[in-house]
């Protein structure tokens, strides 16, 4: 049997998500089996999963330590003590994971951090959550950076976890958002969803456009072939469910075949920026999924383009939202463009005309 008593990090979400982050290798099935036979307990009380959990709660398990360590990731590994002593250690082996990804990620910058945030400029190439079990992200990064700062962090692990909260295309490079506190993740939750944070990306596309615009849709998405499609209005009753879609942008440099744009993404969705401008007739350069093919097997060749030129370059976060305060309220922050972004706008615009 293990008890833990709820602290500011835990306080405030559902019970669910907290026994997954407590025990993140045990399935749905599983939890709420143990929650319908009470071996897992809220307060001394049978619970449903759903209930919000406050400050000083108390959640029992009434599993054997086995199991709970099964399921939290920690195995028993034999060690030697300086003596040659053999001894058995207790580790948790998700922790390697942690450190393997802090290690591994190369090129992750620091943009800017507080007690509850963190903003970091990603490169293309890196992933931002994993797709597969064996990968590594910035996810996994994200604690291992905390890790190597405060080797302590680990005592909070088994009933906290920090997350990135927005997600960019693998060969998207630019502004990731993390929270490093359950008040931190709520905060950019909500801004996120509410569409109170501004998200401003840069790109280079096809063709001239001198004027700013903005352009609406809807978006469907084929996860089978991680395709979307853009289409000016909604399509029959019956079919899969589309999302609405706006996409600002705002011409920066113009020249005869090219134009660099300033794209302010109101809704977040996949893919939104690259089918959106696609449609538009001025696909992303680099964007072999939606773009012109023949452009971009020319910028490959000549300058190693080989994915979609496309930088989330600035978050503008709200001066006031409902709920607590914090640091990053009000603040904008920006993500300097990767080099071969910056070397292409140099070669495609040497004399564009700054709008």
């Amino acid at each position: 049997m293990q008890k833990v008593l709820i602290g500011k990090n835990q306080a405030g979400q559902r019970l669910d998500k907290f026994l997954h982050k407590y025990l993140p290798l045990a399935g749905n099935g599983f939890l709420y089996k143990m929650l319908r036979k009470k071996n897992i307990t809220l307060n001394g009380k049978k619970a449903e999963g759903r209930e919000i959990l406050a400050l000083q709660d108390q959640v029992t398990f009434f599993l054997s330590d086995e199991t709970i360590a099964r399921f939290s990731g920690n195995t028993e590994v034999p060690e030697r003590e300086s003596g040659g002593r053999e001894i058995t250690v207790r580790r948790n082996v998700l922790l390697g994971e942690y450190m393997a990804a802090y290690d591994t990620l190369q090129g992750i910058r620091v943009l800017y951090e507080d007690e509850d945030c963190l903003i970091v400029n990603k490169p293309a190439g890196i992933l931002t959550q994993k797709a597969s079990p064996g990968d590594l992200s910035v996810n996994e990064w994200l604690t291992g950076y905390l890790l190597s700062r405060n080797p302590d962090f680990a005592e909070e692990l088994p009933v906290f976890r920090p997350s990135v909260c927005n997600r960019l295309d693998r060969n998207t490079s630019g502004i990731v958002l993390c929270g490093k506190s359950l008040k931190g993740l709520q905060y950019l939750g909500r801004c996120i969803k509410e569409h109170t944070l501004r998200k401003y990306y840069r790109t280079i596309c096809v063709g001239a456009l001198e004027e700013s615009g903005a352009v609406e849709g809807y978006l469907q998405k084929d996860a089978s072939q991680n395709r979307v499609t853009v289409s000016g209005r909604p399509r029959a009753q019956g079919e899969e469910k589309e999302s609405p879609i706006r996409t600002v942008y705002t011409p920066l440099k113009t020249a005869r075949d090219y134009t660099l744009l300033e794209v302010e993404l109101i809704t977040g969705k996949s893919h939104q920026i690259r089918a959106h401008l696609a449609g538009m007739g001025h696909p992303l350069i680099g964007d072999f999924k939606y773009g012109n093919e023949t452009v971009n097997v020319r910028l490959k060749k000549r300058y190693g383009l080989e994915h979609q030129l496309l930088h989330a370059g600035k978050v503008v976060f709200p001066e006031k939202t409902d709920g607590p305060d914090l640091a990053i309220m009000g603040r904008s922050i920006s993500a300097p463009v990767p080099d071969l972004f910056f070397t292409l706008e140099k070669a495609l615009f040497p004399r564009g005309s700054l709008l």
